[in-house]
């Protein structure tokens, strides 16, 4: 062997070694900021997820159904009233091109549902399934069915009280709505209001919205693959994340009008392939969830359990009430701000009544989900252990084994469509941050490029590391945005009344017309 051999050999096994340690190094830091960020944080984690006394029901949860509950009463179940119209204004029947605005009704629902739509309807459902059974289901559609008023709340007053630029752009969102609906009724503190909104936002985005999306993009990977470095994803899903955002929200519009509805295709197609296939089993399933609804059959905590699980899915899934959606649509093209109102209320009947609910009855007619003789529980057929927490990966098991049982290649599918949502939600929480950024630190191209790269860091750290207590925190984060949220719908509520009575006065007059294209 010559000396040339004997350096080659002696680099290999010095780079070999600094590899090692480099990755011991990375685990032992990854360890270290979780234990500090733990310390640090799990007082508002623990605060915001935090049960209501005697009962195992997150406050947070609650928070969110009564609120959807009392903006369906208060606007006379406009969700049911205006879904023929919402339809109308989705396929562009009343659109004028010329209108304020950088994207079209259509777009402005895809970038929106392409926040929301993720690994809670994958992995979400298969926990709420298997912790509250069947029955859970049946909650989820209708906490889903509510929502629906929330988000027509929240994104009407996006709309309205958005600020349009002389370049044509536009920014919205809650943070617009709390300091410009405030001042004008005379009310304090909006300005507070839109500050704590905006914190918790970008915290929000660069944790749920992106750190999280990577690392289970990569997870799910590296199940089809192999083992290799998450840094290397990581890269990857930065370039392409940052090629679509650094054109704005048009740029972003342009992907997820594409993306949103192929992955939704995708999806629905292979459920439907399994409903298609056991459709014998389908009554059997209805029965199971509106049995397993009012009775809790299987359940931990009977009706009670169920009805939490439902809820709790429902609310985690379409984030209606959070506020993140009206942002979205609040670049829409329109001279009607309630238009908007009545287009996102499709949201959360796409994401939580359709998806959520193809998931679970998936689940249910696959014969993956059975009652455990000794505890009455649900388990998984196969490995017999029970669901646990969202963050469980028997979550994404037990959907990738539902669908399996009659698509035996469902599990590169269901990669692609991991991968897939994690995209889709990462450009539109990027956007979502960056109008909370640019409300904190003002308007400009270096300010929205400094925080384009600020995401797209993060976007590598999510998916080389594993910051379990940080994903806990913007979770946490993304939910004190519904805190500040709703409690400002409550007193801007009045406001969108008004618009939604003027509007349906002059579409029952004839004065609201359809534009020919």
């Amino acid at each position: 062997m010559n000396f040339y051999h004997k350096l080659l050999l002696t680099l290999g096994a010095l780079i070999a070694t600094s590899g090692q340690a480099f990755a011991q190094e990375a685990q032992s830091l990854d360890a270290r900021v979780n234990e500090i960020f733990a310390n640090s944080t799990g007082w508002f984690v623990n605060g915001i997820f935090a049960p209501i006394p005697g009962t195992s029901f997150p406050w947070i949860v609650m928070w969110l159904v009564v609120g959807a509950t009392v903006f369906t009463l208060y606007f006379a179940f406009v969700q049911f009233r205006f879904f023929g119209h919402a339809i109308a204004l989705v396929k562009g029947d009343y659109s004028d091109p010329n209108d304020a605005g950088e994207v079209s009704h259509f777009q402005a629902l895809a970038t929106a549902l392409s926040g929301t739509v993720g690994l809670g309807n994958i992995a979400g459902v298969a926990v709420a399934v298997g912790i509250g059974g069947p029955g859970a289901t049946f909650w989820m559609i209708l906490a889903g069915l509510l929502g629906m008023a929330s988000k027509f709340t929240e994104c009407t007053l996006g709309v309205k009280y958005r600020n349009e630029y002389p370049d044509g752009t536009v920014s919205g969102g809650p943070m617009y709505y709390m300091s410009k609906g405030f001042d004008e009724l005379g009310l304090p503190g909006g300005k507070i209001l839109a500050i704590l909104f905006s914190i918790f936002c970008i915290l929000g985005a660069l944790g749920g919205g992106n750190m999280f999306q990577a690392n289970q993009a990569h997870v799910q990977i590296t199940q089809i693959t192999g083992e290799f470095p998450g840094w290397i994803t990581g890269l990857i899903f930065a370039a392409v994340v940052f090629a679509v955002i650094v054109g704005g929200i048009k740029s972003i519009a342009k992907v997820t009008e594409k993306v949103v509805p192929f992955m939704g295709i995708l999806y629905v197609g292979a459920a439907l392939i399994v409903l298609i296939v056991n459709y014998d089993m389908i009554g059997t399933a209805f029965s199971q969830i509106f049995a397993g609804a009012f009775t809790g059959l299987g359940v931990a905590g009977g009706l009670v359990g169920a009805l939490i699980q439902g809820f709790k899915r429902a609310a985690f899934s379409n984030e209606a009430g959070v506020g993140s959606a009206a942002i979205a649509h609040s670049a829409v093209r329109t001279k009607e701000p309630i238009t908007e109102g009545f287009v996102s209320l499709l949201e959360p009947l796409i994401d939580t009544v359709v998806i959520c609910t193809m998931t679970a009855l998936v689940i249910v007619i696959s014969g993956q989900l059975i009652m455990d003789a000794e505890t009455g529980n649900f388990v998984l057929n196969e490995a017999g252990t029970a669901i646990a927490t969202v963050g469980d990966t028997s979550g994404v098991a037990l959907t990738s084994a539902a669908f399996g049982s009659s698509i035996s290649w469902f599990p590169y599918v269901l990669s692609l469509a991991v991968v897939l949502f994690a995209f889709s939600t990462m450009i539109s929480w990027s956007y979502y941050g960056l109008k909370a950024w640019t409300y904190l630190f003002g308007e400009g191209k270096t300010t929205e490029l400094i925080f384009k790269i600020i995401f797209c860091i993060f976007i590598v750290i999510g998916a080389a590391a594993s910051l379990g207590p940080v994903i806990d925190f913007s979770d946490a984060a993304i939910f004190a945005m519904a805190v500040v949220n709703i409690t400002a719908l409550y007193f801007l509520m009045k406001i969108v009344k008004q618009e939604l009575q003027s509007y349906s006065a002059r579409l029952k007059a004839g004065e609201i017309r359809k534009f020919s294209h």
